[in-house]
């Protein structure tokens, strides 16, 4: 009955990584040990001050529908936090407060594009970019990269990419999925080339900026004093503190683009929850370093899952960052038959690893590059040896 639904519900691809966590939990229903590392969840518990937060704004009788926006002094807390990390400086009326970062997304496309509009996605990107774009009857320009640039786009490649119809350029930095961190060098090459193009408004999505490594500092688009007036910084709470089932992310914004996303929320879901706002508050004005032993592991963890990908043949790695991925090159496999199956692409890469190896990845056809997968190294370290030996066994 297909026939029955919008057009726009019909050409809406689903989210691949919440698909593969489906298939993987199907098969974990059959009884088979499926090791699942293709969702972006981090594998710790939301840590103790945040949880007693909540349970204090549950005893304080916090049940009310809260403001579209979000409350005032989650609003200052995060005027706080944009000014400590970051540097910037916002009002009130510029944060907006969401039901998580992809929420926030989605409504600056919303708000933000016409029909035909042009949106700059460097690839790879963030799995929900590129269908958020078209919801909003945008048009995905998709800037390809590769392993050898750290899969970093160059102002030369922005450059190409801008027509008369481009609005908007969306990135994430640290990158999901490469892991990769723009340095402020070359966020600033990039705003160069932005700046002969007055019209582009830049999304930055932050959310794994304190999942860093300590080679490249976290740098903001919205720091450049000429961008800031064109710049959404996009960030949350579900990555670095543990919380992504609690939904919360915010946008620091130009005033405009605040109050419409506002308006637009105001008709969709209205505030975001109570008791989770009430514990992000806590989060963001407790200091950082009380959420550093998540980001000491993960790095632990990197160390690893690089050491045994890089001991199989035909992986090929680069070192990221950031986040808590790694985006190996499998190239090396496509044309080759593995279990009676010839493998022509990343998707199907990802689908034998699933099949044959008990392993649910996530193929880089989903984050608008062909020729990765996606593995997540949010997993305890006997998963990850576990899971990257029956990889190994499974392709040799």
């Amino acid at each position: 009955m297909s026939n029955q639904l919008s057009d726009r519900i019909n050409s809406l691809a689903p989210s691949a990584t919440l698909e593969m966590a489906a298939k993987a939990r199907e098969l974990r229903a059959e009884g088979k040990d499926i090791i699942g590392l293709s969702l972006g969840e981090p594998d710790f518990n939301t840590p103790d001050y945040i949880k007693d937060a909540a349970i204090k704004a549950v005893n304080d009788d916090y049940n009310s529908y809260t403001p579209v926006d979000g409350y005032g002094e989650l609003k200052d807390a995060i005027i706080t936090k944009f000014k400590r990390d970051n540097n910037l400086s916002y009002e009130a009326s510029q944060i907006v407060v969401s039901t998580g970062a992809k929420q926030a997304l989605y409504n600056v496309a919303q708000v933000s594009l016409n029909k035909g509009d042009e949106v700059i996605l460097p690839c790879p990107y963030w799995v929900s970019y590129s269908d958020i774009v078209k919801l909003a009857d945008g048009v995905p320009v998709e800037v390809p990269t590769s392993i050898e640039d750290d899969f970093k786009m160059t102002p030369e490649q922005l450059e190409a990419a801008i027509t008369p119809k481009t609005k908007m350029l969306w990135y994430s930095s640290p990158c999901n999925p490469s892991g990769s961190i723009y340095s402020k060098e070359e966020l600033r090459a990039l705003a160069d080339v932005l700046q002969k193009h007055p019209q582009i408004i830049v999304v930055s999505d932050e959310i794994y900026e304190h999942i860093n490594y300590g080679v490249t500092a976290h740098a903001s688009m919205a720091e450049f004093e000429d961008m800031y007036d064109r710049t959404v910084t996009v960030n949350g709470v579900a990555k670095a503190f543990a919380m992504t089932g609690w939904r919360i992310g915010y946008i620091g914004a130009p005033s405009y683009i605040a109050r419409a996303c506002n308006k637009l929320q105001g008709q969709v879901t209205s505030g975001a929850n109570c008791i989770a706002q009430r514990a992000v508050i806590t989060a963001l004005e407790e200091p950082v370093s009380r959420i550093q032993y998540m980001v000491d592991k993960f790095k632990e963890r990197r160390k690893l899952i690089l050491g045994l990908l890089n001991d199989i043949e035909g992986f090929k790695c680069n070192e990221p960052e950031g986040a808590f991925y790694v985006y190996p090159d499998v190239t090396a496999f496509f044309g080759k038959t593995l279990g009676g199956k010839v493998i022509n692409n990343a998707s199907e890469f990802a689908i034998y690893l699933l099949e044959a190896a008990n392993v649910a990845t996530v193929t880089g056809d989903a984050f608008g590059n062909g020729n990765c997968i996606r593995i997540s190294y949010a997993a305890s370290e006997e998963q990850i040896i576990e899971a990257i030996a029956r990889i190994k066994k499974a392709v040799s």
